[in-house]
């Protein structure tokens, strides 16, 4: 889907289901064109919308969508549901979707990843388009087409590879978002740049904190969109025997561990990302890759968003190692964890001793 916008435009290649991520301000009346010539090619089309963005953006949501019909689902990570899934097919259904429709999925990373399984599975496949209105999804959930939602044994074990139509990324719906959810975006930013750019992890060392208005924001998120798109057009499905999308989950084998032993919604997702960088730092240095002071490197810079470097109540290891053990990376029984070679480059790793992953829980703050 070919978009024409003042802004900046990348593209995700991926053969005959390739697509474009816009970059810019104010593509309100860009994208609700776009919908327009949908519905003028007698294309049904609906909206899943974030009920939190409803209520901050109404203006926008008002030019974007006119009168589509729309569902609104709850802000949080609950939402990540069965049941939610559930409530999207019973709108689609009622709504008259077919195979020629287009779903237009607006808010953060849940409603993403809730709102793109639903495009995945009903009527086995519709077309969808990802409108990311968090930092963290614009940055990272929104781009390459992972989708799934949370079961009570883990996050994200559900779920499907449906990549999107388009993604619209419009800077100044993050003037409304708060300042906590600004934050969990940066943990993902800062990911990048620990996984594979050390000079954006540098550029956010040495600046001054990030800000929605921030003139230098677009291109920090460029930056992040480019990296995640040229690894998921090398490894769309994680296939990798080594490295490829894997690297990606810097930090969040032992994220998902934290969300799904506290509760889904205790943390924000990356709050729980920060969590897990601080630990895949402290196990790096554990195995002998990075210097001894990089956990207190990486732990100054997320201090700088306010983001968590410990635990607010400690939670048991045996059970985070449990959790750990369901991740999705596990293969042939064995959980693949990504550890930093040195800051800005990352690999996988399978023989990691159990003694130093309790060493790294307990850094945050674990308790055995």
């Amino acid at each position: 889907m070919v978009m024409e916008l003042e802004g900046e435009l990348l593209e995700v290649g991926l053969g005959d289901r390739s697509y474009e991520i816009a970059i810019g301000r104010g593509l309100g009346s860009v994208l609700g064109a776009v919908i327009r010539d949908l519905q003028g090619s007698n294309c049904p089309v609906a909206a899943v919308v974030d009920a939190g963005l409803a209520h901050s953006q109404p203006n926008f949501l008002k030019e974007v969508l006119g009168d589509l019909p729309q569902l609104e689902l709850a802000a949080g990570e609950n939402t990540k549901s069965l049941d939610s899934l559930g409530q999207i097919w019973d709108f689609l259904a009622k709504n008259h979707m077919d195979r020629s429709g287009r779903l237009i999925v607006l808010g953060g990373g849940v409603t993403g990843d809730v709102g793109g399984f639903a495009a995945s599975s009903f009527l086995r496949g519709i077309g969808f388009l990802q409108v990311p209105t968090t930092l963290l999804a614009m940055v990272d959930s929104s781009v390459g087409g992972k989708t799934g939602i949370n079961i009570s044994l883990g996050k994200n074990l559900v779920g499907a590879f449906h990549q999107p139509l388009g993604v619209w990324v419009d800077l100044d719906l993050l003037t409304t978002l708060p300042k906590a959810e600004f934050a969990a975006g940066m943990a993902e930013v800062i990911k990048y740049g620990m996984l594979g750019d050390f000079s954006l992890f540098q550029s956010l060392e040495r600046g001054d904190p990030l800000s929605p208005s921030c003139p230098g924001l677009s291109a920090v998120v460029r930056s992040c969109c480019e990296a995640k798109a040229r690894i998921v057009a090398a490894d769309e499905r994680e296939t990798a025997a080594s490295g490829g999308r894997a690297l990606l989950n810097l930090g969040h084998t032992f994220a998902h561990a934290i969300e799904n032993m506290a509760g889904y919604g205790d943390y924000l997702h990356g709050e729980a990302v920060s969590l897990g960088l601080v630990a895949a730092t402290r196990l790096s240095e554990q195995l002998g890759l990075l210097e001894a002071s990089s956990t207190e490197r990486v732990s100054k810079l997320l201090g700088h968003y306010d983001l968590p470097i410990q635990l607010r109540t400690p939670l048991d290891v045996s059970g985070l190692l449990a959790a750990m053990g369901r991740d999705k990376k596990v293969r042939g029984g064995k959980l693949r964890f990504v550890v930093m070679e040195e800051l800005g480059r990352a690999v996988t790793r399978e023989d990691v001793p159990t003694e130093l992953v309790l060493d790294a829980w307990q850094s945050v703050g674990a308790m055995s």
